[in-house]
């Protein structure tokens, strides 16, 4: 899978997560500590984040990390 590939089906996993969990953009951005347009080009698989911040997200939206690789 390419780079371009993964980060696309990773932000699409993170998206499916945190709606399952009825989270908004904004709320897990705020419990991380980042603009809620890091989380939107996360999701959108414009931005290729940090092991620390993908964990940060996992512990907000209550999941193991390994979830959010889990596609």
């Amino acid at each position: 899978m390419r780079n371009t590939e993964f980060l696309i089906a990773f932000g699409k996993n993170l998206k499916k997560i945190r709606l399952e969990k009825g989270l908004t953009q904004e709320k897990v951005a705020f419990s991380i500590g980042v603009e809620i347009s890091q989380i939107s080009r996360i999701e959108r698989g414009i931005l290729n984040t940090s092991i620390g911040t993908a964990e940060a997200i996992a512990k907000a939206i209550d999941i193991p990390v390994k979830d959010l690789f889990d596609f």
